[in-house]
Order: C-alpha cells, then structure tokens, then sequence
C-alpha cells in the first residue's frame, strides 16, 4: 500500500518557521497501530490523517497522533490539514470542516490567514499542584497557577518565559502537559507549550494550548480580539478571537514536501 505524505509549517509565512504537521489524508481509516507508527516514523509533534466523513456537516473526519499517543486536539495540524485541503489538493472551498474527538472544527480561508474555529477551554485556578511543577520549570517567580485540559502557569514577564530551561526528566513526572505564559511586549501574551509525557518536550506552536491561552487573556486584559506569540526556537504567531464558548485562531501556512509511504 502507498500513501501520499504532505508537510508543512504552520502558524509561520516562512520556511522552517512555526509548528511543522504531517498530514496523511486517507480513504478510509487505517488500523490505530499503524497511524501510532507512522507518527512514531515522521517523529514531528504531530501526524494528522483524515477520511472523507459520513457525517453531513463536516467534510472530513480527522485524527492526531504524537510519537507516542493520539491526543484529543490539535490545532497545528489542523490548520495544515485545511492549507493542504484549499492550496495542494485544490478543493474549492471557502470553508472546510473536520469532525474530531473534541467536535467540530472549522478552518476558513480568510482573506491573508487561515481562521480556525476551536472550543474555549477556560482554565480555573489551583492553589494545590505537585511539587514537580514548579520544580521542572526552575522554580520561577509565578503570578498563579491555573489548570484544564494542561497546567497553565503564568509567570511574572516574557523574558521568564522567554527564558526557562525546563528539566524535562522532572516534568514527566505530571500528569498533565504544561504551558508557561506572561504579557508579551510585541504582542498582547506569549507562551510555551511542553508535553514530554506525550513524546514532545516543547512544542514549537500549539494551537490546542490557545484554546485555554485565548479565554484566559481575554478575562485579563478584557479583550475579545488579541495577538499572540509562541517563544519557541520556531517562533510562531497567532491573531485570535474570544468568541463565547469558541475561539478563533489564525494564521499562515508553508508548504515544505510530498512524499510516499510505503506499506507492505
């Protein structure tokens, strides 16, 4: 069996910047164990594979996977995925749809960006955490610590989250991924996104972490619409909308290669 193999970078409009995504698009679904093991191959953050959907409101049905496991949301590879679907597979389309484990996804071809609609997952704050959380980010001076699908916590300025150096064998110890944020300078916030027990120490730029980053800020600083950036060594940069219970997150896409999978 052969299967056509796109790359490309997201949330970027230049090469080797933003958030590199796989994407695989199928007829119909391969066994789990053989998407685990393709991610395992392309080794990036994340491998998206999508079918064509029987469901009537979506086009497509879309699927992630780390290296290590196939998580519920991912905003990187989506925004790939629709890039591939509007500028290589030439679909003419104004908008398309992707059904997902955590619902309905829609990626609209804006007049500069790629506008993704995603669900707002507001964090709430703890005072109870483990001790290795703060402990794998070097102990860092925070303003709180918040939580929801990931650990969210908020340090005091950028150039603490610019420059945090996590110990990762620390960090896979937490149950949960973790995200470090703070008001940025040239943007309205910044963040890094970790995930090592996923696979990932940090991910370059990771839209499923502004479904939580997006609702926090805008309670902060009392804005619907924001700018944001990701401080990875990629670097990445998002325009987003609080939208009630959704968000908007935009931005461009690169594209890098096709390949050919060979399966025997």
């Amino acid at each position: 069996m052969k299967l056509d193999l796109f790359q490309a970078d997201a949330f970027t409009n230049k090469l080797f910047g933003g958030n590199p995504a796989a994407i695989v698009p199928l007829k119909k679904w391969l066994p789990e164990e053989t998407m685990q093991q393709i991610a395992m191959e392309n080794n990036l953050a994340e491998t998206a594979f999508f079918v064509p959907s029987k469901n009537k409101v979506a086009d497509y049905d879309i699927r992630w996977f780390t290296p290590a496991i196939e998580i519920n949301l991912c905003g990187h590879a989506t925004l790939a995925s629709a890039y591939l679907v509007f500028d290589i597979l030439k679909a003419k389309k104004k908008k398309v749809v992707f059904s997902s484990k955590s619902g309905l996804l829609t990626v609209t071809r804006g007049k500069k960006i790629l506008e993704m609609d995603f669900p707002s997952w507001p964090p709430e704050k703890i005072t109870e955490y483990p001790a290795e959380l703060l402990a794998s980010l070097g102990n860092p001076e925070i303003a709180g610590v918040y939580q929801n699908r990931e650990y969210l916590v908020e340090l005091t300025n950028e150039e603490a989250v610019k420059n945090c150096q996590p110990d990762f064998s620390i960090m896979k110890k937490l149950s949960k991924m973790v995200i470090i944020t703070a008001p940025g300078k040239e943007v309205d916030f910044v963040s890094r996104f970790f995930a090592p027990t996923a696979g990932i120490d940090e991910d370059p730029v990771t839209g499923s972490a502004h479904s939580q980053l997006i609702p926090f800020w805008s309670y902060k600083l009392g804005k619907q619409k924001m700018t944001a950036r990701q401080l990875s060594k990629r670097r990445g940069d998002l325009v987003v909308e609080q939208k009630g219970e959704r968000v908007m997150m935009g931005g461009e896409c690169v594209f890098y290669m096709k390949g050919r999978i060979q399966l025997s």
